[in-house]
């Protein structure tokens, strides 16, 4: 099998030859090809590059078009801070949306419009271009709480949350169309899945998530399935109190941020959820050893079970030992699981 074959076999819960290879790199990607990360995110080829070489000399199954979560906030209008050599980000102190009254003169943007978000789009059309059928290319999207997060200010939504419910239901209309123009304009350039990170909701209770988070993000997960494309969750944090929830949306893959058990996450999912994850990126990848890496992740497998995909909890830290990363490897390589 293929990288692309792998993937789509284990989110279609067939059988595969050895267990896929999925691990976010972005800063660690583009030091593979010695380029300036502000470089990386702002030019699609250079992104290309970074992730074809990284996955050519780890052997991972995919490649990405992820890089930082600020694009959709940019093209609507948001103030981003840019850098040399770290991603870009979200100037919150100038949020565009402190002022509440200003959403109803934002419009959701264009995706093929020329900017941040059409980089991302060439960069799948690109990747298409140069591994489509061998590995799988993922696109990438903010959900709807991150999203309207990057908008509002993070701490402005929390309050909001409590204080204008009407607002946030208007807000989340507002990211919820955009992650599915953006999406679609992404699986039309030829990504096979698409990567939904909504870190925000981590920083939620059960009920405000089931409340207010929940049904948005469904309507995403089955907008994306609509259009033909598979859905990887990713939530950074601690999600430990709405494993049973996010079981509940129907995403191919969800991914676990190192706090939260594997074996806690598949007794809330069930068996046929394929989990990705979740070694601490830190203290079990960067300042590990190989034997350390493989220890961790056989634990993973252990308590995941046959539809597992190896990976850490997060983006892989720009400075992790190469050795690591082979042992990482030689982990997916060597395991043979029976559905």
């Amino acid at each position: 099998m293929n990288g692309y074959e792998r993937i789509s076999a284990a989110m279609a819960g067939r059988q595969v030859d050895c267990l896929p290879l999925m691990p976010i790199t972005m800063m660690f990607a583009a030091d593979q090809i010695g380029a300036a990360y502000g470089e990386y995110a702002r030019d699609h080829r250079t992104l290309v590059e970074g992730q074809l070489r990284t996955a050519e000399r780890f052997d991972f199954d995919f490649v990405s078009c992820i890089s930082d979560p600020a694009r959709e906030a940019a093209d609507c209008g948001a103030k981003i801070q840019y850098f040399d050599d770290q991603p870009p980000a979200i100037d919150e102190t100038q949020a565009l949306l402190a002022d509440k009254s200003r959403l109803v003169g934002v419009t959701v943007p264009d995706p093929l419009g020329g900017g941040r978000m059409t980089d991302r789009v060439q960069a799948a059309s690109l990747f298409r271009e140069k591994v489509g059928g061998e590995l799988a290319i993922e696109g990438w999207i903010e959900g709807p709480c991150a999203e309207a997060a990057d908008l509002r200010g993070i701490n402005n939504l929390m309050l909001d949350f409590y204080d204008d419910p009407p607002f946030v239901r208007d807000l989340f209309d507002f990211a919820l169309e955009t992650g599915v123009r953006f999406a679609r304009a992404q699986v039309e350039a030829g990504v096979d899945l698409i990567g939904m990170g909504d870190a925000a909701a981590s920083l939620v209770g059960p009920q405000i998530y089931e409340e207010f988070v929940w049904p948005y993000e469904k309507r995403l997960v089955d907008a994306l399935h609509e259009m033909g494309t598979k859905v990887r969750l990713h939530i950074c944090g601690n999600v430990g109190r709405i494993l049973e929830p996010i079981g509940r949306l129907g995403c191919d893959i969800v991914d676990l941020d190192f706090m939260v058990p594997v074996a806690k996450a598949r007794e809330a999912m069930g068996p046929n959820q394929v989990l990705l994850g979740n070694i601490n990126p830190v203290a079990a990848l960067r300042n590990s050893t190989p034997g350390l890496v493989t220890a961790a992740l056989a634990q993973c497998y252990r308590e995941a079970g046959p539809r597992y995909i190896v990976s850490a909890g997060c983006e892989v830290p720009r400075d992790t030992a190469d050795a690591n990363l082979f042992a990482m490897r030689e982990f997916a390589r060597s395991q043979r699981p029976a559905l």
